[in-house]
């Protein structure tokens, strides 16, 4: 791939995981971040884009609409862009099966847990309750059911018994702006791919727990 992937971020809120992506596009991550999407007008990733002169000219709030209904809107909006990669970097929304599939390969998600642990919501709470003691962040493709795409890469941290949901959040966060530049690094140099129902690196399938070094 060359040196030039257009890399379009979906977002509903804070955007730090959109910051540490501009933030590695900056130190040659051999792709650019040409637009950012929001479900939410307010969000604050919006003004991160704005500051670092990427586009934002698509906000895509939620109507008195069926899903399908928004998301072809979503569709159109994301064709402006003609990205090579999207990312879900806390885009807060479900996205219908169709839309999904339409996208197979080239859409990526970061999801605070350590899938198949945990998808969906509340999951720094749930680690607590359930006295884990490591607990995470995964980076995946994003396939129809929820949060359960092939996985690219994960990184771990420990979980303390005095561990509130935010201090958990916290250590997980900073793994997050670590594992998910580096996975559009992958992409970005056509090393990482999926096909098969599984991801691929340098033509090697992953396993269940996606990369690791050791």
């Amino acid at each position: 791939m060359s040196k030039s992937c257009r890399v379009l971020v979906l977002i509903s809120g804070n955007g730090s995981n959109l910051q540490a992506i501009i933030d590695g596009c900056d130190d040659n991550l051999e792709a650019d971040v040409v637009g950012v999407i929001s479900n939410k007008s307010d969000a604050y990733g919006l003004i991160r884009a704005h500051q670092n002169e990427i586009d934002t000219s698509c906000v895509i709030a939620h109507k008195d609409e069926t899903r399908s209904e928004y998301d072809a809107r979503l569709n159109k909006a994301i064709a402006k862009y003609q990205p090579d990669l999207i990312v879900l970097a806390g885009f807060m929304r479900i996205l219908t099966d169709e839309f999904v599939q339409g996208y197979e390969g080239m859409m990526i998600n970061i999801h605070p847990s350590l899938l198949p642990k945990y998808p969906g919501l509340h999951t720094h709470q749930r680690a607590i309750d359930a006295k884990e003691k490591e607990h995470g962040a995964s980076v995946h493709f994003v396939t129809p059911k929820l949060d359960s795409g092939p996985v690219i890469l994960q990184a771990k941290v420990p979980v303390y018994d005095e561990d509130t949901a935010e201090t958990l959040t916290e250590r997980v966060h900073q793994q997050e702006h670590a594992i998910f530049p580096m996975v559009v690094k992958w992409f970005s140099q056509g090393r990482l791919k999926m096909e098969d129902g599984g991801a691929y690196l340098d033509d090697l399938r992953l396993g269940a727990a996606g990369y690791a070094a050791d």
